[in-house]
């Protein structure tokens, strides 16, 4: 933020001095803040939309807080509401939520001063520049162009700007300013769009065209409904288009099961609407094909029933240069709707005569037939979405008012617009639809004997051990919650979470009772006693979590004093401590503090009291501690089989999810 206020407190002072210095030192001193205001783009917008990384630095300043931090549960900071990701309250996922939200804060007040820093500097060019002249500004990252026109020059005028992004404006339009002589466009793209709450623009430029007067002020334009503004937003020319999938349907027997088409299924659950764009590639460029879909349903079109949203023929005379049929949805169609089926039937001899040989001819009547389909040849299909999409005052995209337009292709949208502001679109590739065609026409058991035996082999598997996932589950909600100490004092209000690891070693686990003294900078706790009256703890490979209650706060930890009574009977006895994690319930601070050692007078070195300092930032990058945690939570947590036998207790994706996903992963692969 400090870099942003410098260079908007130099776009101010060079917008004072606009009139006292010429044209080129105006020009040069821009560009220089021009790039500054691109940089800032990019470094806020970057991470936001994963296309670059966040450093540790700006993700620890995110969470961190000073010594006298804010107790109010309703401040931001402290409103674990604000950060959760439903019912999922952890660490990582409040301080990776906490990051976003702050890093969305900073963005929306960055772009909001960027946006204010060029409406300065084209100001400052502005007072220079006469009826036809022109000013541009271009960094790798953003590209704005300034034009003086008259008005009367504005009608059917197409404003282009870099990477084929361009405005065309419509021949009847309302404008709301009083000067009948002189205006001035100020287009401006940006390679990374900014970051909206409820919709992914990742790979879309933004593109913006403003309207100024002479006073330099921004003047309201409105096109109509019948002839709107037509605008091309280009995408990420660098995305990776995946290929077409060939869809084998020579080999469907559809006599079998009577089938009429050959359908597929996609998923078109959006935020905001959607266009859908169908590309089919036929191996042999002389058929014809009958295209029907509906929305949420199987569609059916036969003599007797005609049950479909629309329907579309492409004859060979549609061809493009790459043979390719191109069919789209517009997002006025799609709002509503979960899914969309769509069928598909190769034309015959005689329908291809009488629906496409003519094709000077526009038919509106439907080939309609009994017969099952027979396909004599495969095709290739490839589908995906897109959308228009406008940023508010609140900078966040919408998309009211907008029409996709039928231009649209895989690397740039035509979007319809009555108004002009700031643009961006949205680009999905959708994966391989369902063919249900080909599932039902090859469902015989006798053909697939492999298939169902293996699907009833895996499927009394997965029965099993979702009986085994469960009854632990019950065990591990058995061992969830955190214990509040049994010796904490009620008129104590400021409050620890204690976490304390046993290890994995063969009788690691403890039935000694176990006392500690917590020291800090301010203060030091009473000798306590962990218990629970309830179940058993410090278990081999457990997760204890307790609350301790002290007066006031110790300020910075130091030290943890630890010791057991050594009463467990036989192996019971000994215990085996990984490390323990303090956290402030108020300030949400952790402490670490690193064991690895035994508590046993018959091992290690016979000890059964140790202190151990707070870990420092080297202790907690050895690679022994390291190794440990991450091959502990690789294997426990990580690995989704392993997880299904080693779950940590206190992990909200239970065993019996776990498993789930697993055989749905196996069947789906």
């Amino acid at each position: 933020m400090l870099v942003s206020n410098r260079c908007y407190e130099l776009s101010v002072a060079l917008y004072a001095m606009f009139e006292k210095i010429s044209y080129e030192d105006a020009q040069s001193a821009s560009n220089q803040l021009f790039q500054c205001a691109s940089n800032l783009l990019n470094a806020v917008n970057g991470p936001l939309q994963g296309r670059t990384e966040v450093l540790d630095l700006d993700y620890s300043r995110a969470n961190a807080i000073a010594t006298d931090y804010d107790t109010d549960l309703e401040s931001q900071w402290s409103n674990l509401n604000l950060f959760s990701d439903g019912n999922d309250f952890s660490t990582e996922t409040i301080e990776k939520n906490r990051n976003i939200y702050y890093q969305k804060q900073l963005a929306n007040q960055i772009n909001s001063q960027v946006t204010e820093m060029i409406s300065l500097l084209t100001s400052s060019l502005n007072i220079h520049l006469n009826i036809g002249q022109s000013s541009l500004m271009n960094t790798s990252q953003s590209f704005v162009s300034l034009e003086t026109i008259s008005i009367a020059s504005l009608k059917d005028r197409l404003v282009k700007q870099v990477e084929n992004a361009q405005f065309n404006i419509p021949s009847d339009f309302i404008l709301n300013t009083t000067s009948n002589s002189s205006i001035s466009l100020r287009s401006r793209v940006d390679t990374l769009a900014s970051y909206g709450n409820f919709q992914n623009t990742n790979l879309s430029r933004s593109i913006s065209l403003s309207i100024i007067d002479q006073n330099g002020n921004e003047v309201s334009f409105e096109a109509h409904q019948n002839n709107p503004i037509q605008l091309i937003i280009p995408r990420d020319p660098n995305v990776l288009i995946p290929s077409m999938y060939l869809q084998n349907v020579t080999s469907i027997n559809s006599t079998m099961n009577n089938l009429l088409f050959n359908y597929h299924y996609i998923n078109i659950t959006s935020s905001l609407p959607i266009s859908v764009h169908f590309e089919i590639h036929s191996l042999n460029r002389s058929l014809a094909y009958l295209f029907i879909y509906k929305f949420d349903q199987t569609p059916q079109l036969n003599s007797s029933v005609n049950l479909i949203d629309g329907w579309t023929l492409f004859c060979p005379f549609n061809l493009t240069n790459d043979d390719i049929y191109r069919y789209f949805i517009d997002n006025q169609q799609t709002p509503g709707h979960q899914s969309l089926i769509f069928g598909i039937r190769e034309l015959n001899s005689t329908e291809i005569n009488t629906y496409c040989l003519n094709n000077s001819s526009i038919n509106t009547s439907l080939p309609i037939t009994d017969e099952p389909f027979r396909f004599t040849s495969n095709y290739e299909l490839r589908i995906y979405t897109s959308g228009c999409y406008y940023l508010d005052e609140n900078n966040n995209w919408k998309s009211d008012g907008l029409i996709v337009g039928s231009l649209t292709n895989l690397y740039e949208t035509e979007c319809l617009s009555t108004h002009l502001t700031t643009f961006a679109d949205g680009f999905i590739v959708l994966p391989a639809p369902i063919n249900w065609s080909y599932v039902f026409a090859n469902a015989d058991f006798m053909k697939n004997k492999t298939v169902y035996l293996t699907v009833i082999f895996t499927s009394i598997i997965y029965i099993i051990l979702m009986i085994y996932a469960r009854f632990k589950d019950k065990k591990d909600f058995e061992k969830l919650g955190v214990i509040p100490l049994a010796d904490n004092n009620k008129s104590d209000h400021y409050y620890y979470q204690i976490l304390v690891f046993t290890g994995q070693r063969t009788n690691a686990g403890t039935d000694s009772k176990v006392y500690f003294v917590l020291s800090g900078d301010n203060e030091q706790t009473q000798v306590r006693l962990f218990s629970d009256p309830h179940r058993k703890i410090f278990q081999r490979g457990g997760i204890n979590s307790f609350i301790i209650a002290v007066p006031k706060s110790l300020g910075l930890l130091n030290y943890i004093r630890i010791w057991h009574d050594n009463t467990g009977e036989g192996s019971s006895a000994s215990w085996f401590l990984k490390y323990i994690i303090v956290r402030d319930l108020q300030s949400l601070n952790k402490f670490y503090f690193i064991c690895q050692q035994w508590f046993a007078v018959e091992k290690d070195d016979g000890r059964i009291e140790r202190t151990l300092p707070i870990a420092s930032d080297a202790e907690k990058q050895e690679f022994s501690y390291v190794l440990a945690k991450k091959a502990y939570h690789s294997i426990s947590d990580g690995h989704l089989w392993f997880s299904i036998f080693s779950r940590p207790p206190s992990n909200k994706f239970t065993r019996v999810q776990r498993c789930t996903c697993c055989f749905v992963l196996f069947f789906t692969s």
